[in-house]
């Protein structure tokens, strides 16, 4: 421990993190016996669909094909499942056409078909197919809006289901009377199926109602046929208790927890003592870093609730209320406020990253934090409070070339967070 290097051991911590919920490791255990009789689909959506599609056929021993739509510059290589790579976080023609595609190929299946469905985050924007009488456009307007408007993921994918012809348990109820089995790559706090991608595949507790409440309060405009359509009931999910879902199950194979768990081993493994806050934290990115600061600051000068030296984990999904122009990313908007308030306290180093390797829409995953950040910035001219008030810690952590930069991890979980103190 002696010899540990603060900036590398955060690193290490996140890359546990994202193999512990990749495709390869978590997939195969769940795979489903081969249809005795009948054909084998796979479909699928989300960051971490086209990694899962590879994993699927290195492990299946019959014959099958499908189609799964991942993000751009997420694919993976397939032999027998195609893979179509569109846009996240706001749906595209590409995602459109997709969406299409797959509900045409699960048409006319039997009770003896199979069908598998790849599912994990960013599914709601990938797979994009908007009910009669609402165009791409308008969708993309009403995601817009929500994403700037720090909606929680739950509320927005209320919404996404109840303007869509293919979420709230649509896809499934489209590959009737085959049975469905859905794998899981969990992107959601309290890990919901419901609610990863908008559950395709799953049956819908929430309403037409909902949807217009959560888009009322957050002051979004609604376009009069999205208005009408909600008002109208059309747009109704089918419900928990459908007999029509009855022979399908589901699977969530990797989750926020095991990923903060394996980053727990890894501490553990240097001489750190690791300690999970919550594989569920919610809320303004900047007010969660306000409430992690203040622990961290009670751990090092009191050693408590926790002795010194540890790291403090956690995970789920916070949001940006988007009110400036800069460059963003909730973890970098996190590690940002948190930099203010540590106000470069000696011995806490920080990380924050999204698992899946893109924080928000840029190229990052998100950036390191150590007690002389704020020194180093001053240095430079760059003043925290500002560039935070203006969304911008992309900008502030590249200046400092602080930023964490993985690529696509090809699996999402959401957050990792992790605060040293020595």
């Amino acid at each position: 421990m002696s010899t540990l290097a603060p900036r590398q051991f955060l690193l290490d911590l996140y890359s546990s993190a994202v193999h512990a919920v990749s495709a390869e490791k978590c997939l195969p255990a769940f795979l489903p016996e081969p249809p005795a009789q009948g054909r084998t689909i796979v479909i699928g959506a989300g960051k971490g669909a086209a990694a899962m599609a590879k994993t699927l056929e290195q492990y299946w021993t019959g014959a099958l094909s499908g189609l799964v739509v991942t993000r751009y510059a997420h694919g993976a290589t397939c032999q027998r499942i195609q893979v179509v790579e569109a846009a996240h976080p706001v749906p595209d023609e590409a995602g459109r056409l997709a969406a299409t595609r797959m509900l045409a190929m699960v048409q006319g299946l039997s009770p003896d078909d199979l069908v598998i469905c790849l599912i994990s985050g960013g599914g709601s924007a990938l797979l994009a197919l908007p009910a009669d009488g609402i165009t791409l456009e308008q969708k993309q307007a009403i995601n817009k809006a929500l994403l700037k408007s720090g909606a929680a993921i739950s509320e927005m994918n209320c919404v996404r289901k109840h303007l869509s012809k293919i979420k709230g348990g649509r896809l499934a109820l489209a590959c009737a009377p085959a049975r469905v089995v859905s794998l899981m790559i969990s992107d959601v706090p309290g890990d919901d199926p419901g609610i990863i991608a908008s559950g395709p595949t799953l049956p819908d507790a929430t309403s037409c109602q909902q949807a217009l409440a959560i888009l009322r309060k957050y002051q979004i405009e609604i376009p009069s046929e999205i208005r009408a359509h909600l008002q109208s009931g059309a747009a109704e999910t089918p419900k928990p208790g459908d007999a029509r879902f009855t022979r399908n199950s589901h699977h969530i194979i990797a989750t926020a927890q095991m990923a903060l768990e394996a980053a727990a081993a890894t501490a553990r493994a240097a001489g750190i003592t690791a300690y999970i806050l919550s594989d569920g934290i919610e809320g303004e990115a900047s007010d969660v870093a306000l409430m992690h600061a203040a622990i961290a600051k009670q751990v090092a000068k009191h050693d408590q609730p926790f002795q010194k030296p540890c790291v403090l984990l956690s995970g789920g999904e916070t949001t940006v209320t988007v009110r400036g122009t800069g460059r963003g990313g909730r973890n970098a908007e996190f590690l940002l406020s948190l930099a203010l308030a540590l106000d470069g306290q000696p011995g806490i180093h920080a990380i924050a990253c999204d698992t899946d390797g893109i924080d928000g829409s840029e190229d990052n995953a998100g950036a390191l934090y150590e007690p002389a950040t704020g020194v180093r910035a001053s240095v430079l001219n760059l003043h925290a409070k500002a560039m935070l008030e203006n969304n911008d810690g992309y900008g502030f952590f590249s200046a400092l070339a602080d930023l964490v930069v993985s690529g696509p991890t090809l699996t999402n979980v959401n957050d990792f967070r992790a605060i040293l103190i020595l």
